[in-house]
């Protein structure tokens, strides 16, 4: 039985453009596995809507970001723009591995190049795409969430990222969900649980 497994120091990676359904499938993984643990980022932005520190995000301010840079308390760290930065505490890492768990990155396309590069053969950087760049249009205006200008800016961002797929071990492309999520499972099986 799955909850019985112990699987340690193993990471797992998923990254994607804005609209690819990661989310979505990263939620399925963690209800179905108890051994995958999702890792908190921390970020210098403020909290948006209903966030909290500690849940989505762990909050700091720019101030307080720049000393945890100094004190080398990050696995990995990007200034997204000037003064906004996001990471992993190495602390996370810790906390998660303590348990025995397996970690789980819902991360940006670079964090997750960043943190296969750090973890080696112990990390399964999965990409998640869209089947095409119209698809993901759709989904981003279906959402209803962005202005016309936003989802063109989304767009643009997620044809820059896609450049970085080849940098993944494992190319799951979001064409029906139900497909998706029984293909996420078998790579959670066969690298965690070797099955």
């Amino acid at each position: 039985m799955a909850s019985e497994i112990k699987p340690t120091n193993k990471v797992i990676i998923f990254s994607a453009p804005s609209g690819s359904g990661k989310s979505t499938v990263v939620n399925h993984l963690l209800k179905k596995y108890p051994f995958l643990e999702f890792s908190i980022s921390a970020t210098s932005r403020a909290p948006r809507g209903q966030e909290q520190n500690g849940k989505e995000y762990f909050f700091f301010s720019t101030e307080e970001f720049e000393r945890l840079i100094s004190e080398d308390a990050f696995v990995e760290y990007e200034e997204v723009y000037k003064g906004s930065y996001y990471g992993t505490l190495k602390s996370e890492i810790e906390r998660i591995w303590a348990k025995g768990h397996t970690i789980l990155f819902d991360i940006d396309v670079k964090g997750g190049v960043n943190i296969k590069r750090i973890f080696g053969d112990a990390a399964l950087a999965v990409f998640v795409k869209a089947p095409s760049v119209e698809e993901l249009r759709s989904r981003l205006v279906g959402r209803g969430t962005d202005t016309p200008e936003a989802i063109e800016k989304r767009v643009a961002k997620a044809e820059e990222e896609l450049t970085y797929e080849k940098y993944f071990d494992v190319v799951l492309v979001n064409d029906d969900l139900s497909t998706s999520l029984a293909q996420a499972e078998g790579l959670i099986d066969s690298f965690v649980l070797n099955k």
